[in-house]
C-alpha cells in the first residue's frame, strides 16, 4: 500500500492541502473538550512546546499506521513521561481522538468511511497500548 492509498497518512495530506498549521486547531479543540488541559501549559511561550508535541505525535501516528520502524514506540515512552507530569491517561488517549476530529473537520466531505475506519482501528490499538502499560 502506498502512502497515497493508506487512509491515515492520506488524511494528513488532505488536511495539509486545506490548512497550513494544525496546531492552533488541535489545541483549541483539546481545551474545549478538556478545559483542565489548558492549565498544564504555560500561558506564555508554550506555542513551540505545543507544536513540537503535536509534530512528535503525528510522527508516532504515521509510523504506527505504517511501517512501525520505531517512532511509534514514542507513544509508550510518552505515557510514562506524561504520568510523571500528572496527565491522566484518559486525557493522553483523548489527544489522539482530538487530532482525528480536527482532521475530520478540516477535510469535511473528503473524510471517507475508509479513513474513519483506519482512525478508529488506530485509536483502539493506541488505547490498548496505553492501558496495557498500566499493568
Amino acid at each position: 500500500m502506498t502512502p497515497a492509498e493508506n487512509p491515515i497518512p492520506r488524511s494528513f495530506e488532505l488536511a495539509a492541502e486545506r490548512c497550513e498549521d494544525l496546531t492552533p486547531l488541535v489545541y483549541r479543540r483539546l481545551f474545549e473538550k478538556h478545559p483542565e488541559a489548558e492549565g498544564m501549559f504555560r500561558s506564555e511561550g508554550s506555542a513551540p512546546v505545543k507544536g513540537s508535541m503535536l509534530a512528535l505525535t503525528i510522527e508516532a501516528i504515521l509510523d504506527f499506521a505504517g511501517e512501525r520502524t520505531g517512532h511509534f514506540r514514542l507513544i509508550e515512552c510518552e505515557v510514562s513521561s506524561h504520568d510523571a507530569y500528572g496527565t491522566p491517561r484518559d486525557l493522553f488517549i483523548s489527544f489522539f481522538g482530538v487530532i482525528a476530529d480536527t482532521l475530520r473537520e478540516i477535510i469535511g466531505a473528503g473524510w471517507t468511511p475508509e479513513i474513519d475506519a483506519a482512525w478508529r482501528k488506530l485509536f483502539d490499538e493506541i488505547e490498548g497500548i496505553v492501558k496495557q502499560s498500566e499493568s
